[in-house]
């Protein structure tokens, strides 16, 4: 059960999320504390390569791998995930 919920963690962060940021700024009437203000903000979390590296397990360890060739995996991942949406 714990191994499917870090597997299911683990995918959202390497597919990318969107999430509501909520900030909240109370105050006092009377004695008592208000809530004054309240901003929601949507978040969009992009795509993380290693998590997407972790899932797939077939790929070299990021240590195996040059700078460079992290970047054409990135761009490969987003690639898939434009492709995916549509």
């Amino acid at each position: 059960m714990e191994e499917e919920r870090v597997r299911r963690a683990l995918e959202r962060k390497a597919l990318g999320y969107e999430t509501d940021e909520v900030v909240e700024e109370y105050g006092f009437r009377e004695g008592e504390e208000i809530l004054v203000k309240k901003k929601v903000t949507r978040k969009s979390v992009p795509p993380d390569i290693q998590a997407a590296k972790m899932l797939l397990g077939e790929l070299p360890s990021p240590r195996e791998m040059s700078d460079e060739q992290i970047e054409r995996e990135k761009h490969r991942l987003l690639q898939m995930l434009k492709e995916e949406e549509n």
